[in-house]
């Protein structure tokens, strides 16, 4: 892909500084956006490599404003670099600018943010937990939902940092032993209902051994002999995920082999619960970052739904 030109980066930056104070982008724009996104996205692997220092982040679930808050303890990128593990919308207030703003930033700043794919980006479950309604309600049309659900297909499914910290929304898969078998997925799609790309999504970590049915309906659970198993035969020093509500925003499990970081604090704006980040260091040394909900809750009078109770 072609580098920027300076009126690419003049539009990009006067639209990062508009999302940073939660002015959605046009329509047209969007559609532009997600055209230059979908060129870089498109030239990243399945196993997207990632160097160090760089910052992990969980779900974000369009609470925009705790976003911003993410950036203001962890830093602004690009001076801070940043991976970002999936479900940036759906339930919150705010999907469209949080989404935009992530993505503004991957097109400014290729190589210092990464973005990986949640089970929330998904056409069918945007349907159903917010970001489609959100967007006939500021848009008047489906367009720019579909700009977006045609981009998610693009997001690597995971990422590495430095060959030793495999980082993903979800969880690990019955059939997939090896980083070289992600890598061999054909990830451009929908977010299938079953297989190892939906694995990688849906599953969980769990307190008994071996796989287990979840309870989600879709993915597995898998216990510590299986993470054990999967860092030992990748040469793994630590499985970093998202996709569950964690009440200090992270949880070490499997004896430090799998970590939960979750980035929503207040998730649903009811739940009560602390967010985090983890820094990881040029030395692979990890320091996790709390925080609370963003001081500054604006949220619109329009939203009337009460949030569905499952999390998924």
């Amino acid at each position: 892909m072609a580098n920027l030109s300076n009126s690419d980066i003049e539009i990009l930056d006067r639209q990062i500084e508009e999302l940073m104070e939660c002015k959605p982008l046009s329509e047209s724009e969007i559609k532009t956006l997600c055209e230059k996104a979908k060129e870089i996205l498109q030239e990243e692997s399945n196993v997207q490599s990632v160097k160090t220092p760089v910052t992990v982040c969980g779900d974000i679930h369009g609470q925009y404003y705790d976003l911003i808050e993410l950036f203001r303890i962890g830093g602004r990128p690009p001076e801070t670099n940043y991976l970002f593990t999936g479900d940036y919308v759906d339930r919150g207030y705010y999907s469209i600018e949080t989404v935009t703003l992530l993505l503004t930033l991957k097109v400014r700043f290729r190589d210092r943010i990464t973005l990986t794919r949640g089970n929330h980006e998904s056409r069918q479950i945007t349907q159903v937990y917010g970001f489609y309604d959100e967007c006939m309600r500021k848009y008047g049309n489906a367009a720019v939902w579909k700009y977006f659900t045609d981009l998610f297909d693009y997001l690597p499914v995971t990422a590495l940092v430095e060959n030793q910290v495999f980082c993903l929304h979800g969880g690990l898969s019955p059939s997939v032993d090896t980083l070289d078998h992600i890598r061999q997925l054909d990830r451009i799609q929908e977010v299938p209902h079953e297989g190892p790309m939906c694995d990688l999504l849906w599953s969980d970590p769990d307190n008994r051994c071996g796989w287990g049915i979840s309870p989600r309906g879709a993915g597995y659970t898998f216990g510590q002999d299986i993470s054990e198993q999967f860092n030992h035969t990748n040469g793994l020093k630590l499985i970093t995920r998202a996709h569950q509500l964690v009440m200090d925003g992270y949880s070490c499990t499997h004896d430090k082999n799998v970590v939960t970081i979750f980035s929503a604090p207040n998730y649903c704006y009811r739940c009560g619960n602390q967010a985090a980040i983890l820094e990881i260091d040029e030395n692979l040394k990890y320091n996790y970052l709390q925080f609370d909900p963003a001081p500054k809750q604006n949220e619109p009078g329009t939203q009337v739904r009460k949030t569905p109770d499952y999390f998924l």
